[in-house]
C-alpha cells in the first residue's frame, strides 16, 4: 500500500518471534501508536479467536469478557459506540 510506503511501514514477512516484535516495536513507533499493542504469536491464535482481519474494535473487560466488538474496518467504526462501551464499563 502507497500509505505503508509513505509512513516506512513495509517490512519484510519475519521468520521468527524476534523479528515478529522488531517489526512490530516499529510500527507502533512509526505510526505514532499511543496505546498499548500486544503481538500475537505465529500460531496466529489471537488473530483466529477475535477475527482480526478485516479490522475491527474490540473492547475487553477486566474479566476479559468481549463487551464490544465494532463492525468491520475502517468504515464500521463507530467511535460513539465505543465511547458509549467504555460509560457503560466505568459505571
Amino acid at each position: 500500500m502507497q500509505s505503508n510506503i509513505k509512513d516506512k511501514v513495509v517490512f519484510a514477512s519475519p521468520k521468527n518471534e524476534e523479528e515478529r516484535s522488531a517489526v512490530a516495536g516499529s510500527c507502533v513507533r512509526n505510526l505514532g501508536i499511543k496505546f498499548p499493542a500486544l503481538l500475537d504469536g505465529f500460531d496466529n491464535t489471537t488473530e483466529q479467536a477475535y477475527t482480526g482481519w478485516p479490522d475491527r474494535l474490540y473492547l475487553i473487560d477486566t474479566s476479559g469478557k468481549v463487551v464490544y466488538k465494532s463492525r468491520p474496518g475502517p468504515f464500521g467504526f463507530k467511535p460513539d459506540d465505543l465511547k458509549s462501551a467504555l460509560g457503560k464499563l466505568q459505571n
